[in-house]
């Protein structure tokens, strides 16, 4: 049986509030579904990605996707993302990893953001 995992992968930063909204995001994330979620980040913050993927892999996935919790497709998306995932996918070949494009390309999200900013104005 086939086990799919995701990892919300996220900058991180010094002061541990910040990955609070990426916590109630997973915690909703594992509330829709059965199979694991876990965080990872790209630095300032444990676990890192090869972490995370050591873990989901430990634990029986043998396919896991990658989300790019960022606002757009930077530098860290376009180049460090892929050469995380490509080391990560030598360390495990058994393991298909996929890896989404940042969420805020999507424009689900986008209409929602938009809905969030009408809504303020509201206010």
């Amino acid at each position: 049986m086939k086990t799919h995992g995701i990892i919300l992968f996220g900058h991180g930063a010094r002061d541990p509030r910040w990955a609070e909204p990426f916590e109630r995001l997973a915690a909703k994330l594992r509330g829709a579904r059965d199979e694991p979620v876990s965080l990872a980040f790209l630095e300032l913050m444990s676990p890192d990605l090869p972490a995370a993927v050591d873990q989901l892999a430990a634990d029986g996935c043998n396919a896991i996707t990658v989300v790019p919790v960022f606002f757009g497709q930077g530098g860290h998306v376009r180049r460090d993302l892929p050469e995380i995932v490509d080391r990560c996918q030598a360390a495990h070949p058994d393991v298909v990893i996929a890896c989404a494009t940042a969420v805020g390309e999507d424009d689900a999200v986008l209409d929602a953001v938009a809905q969030y900013c009408l809504r303020q104005v509201a206010r």
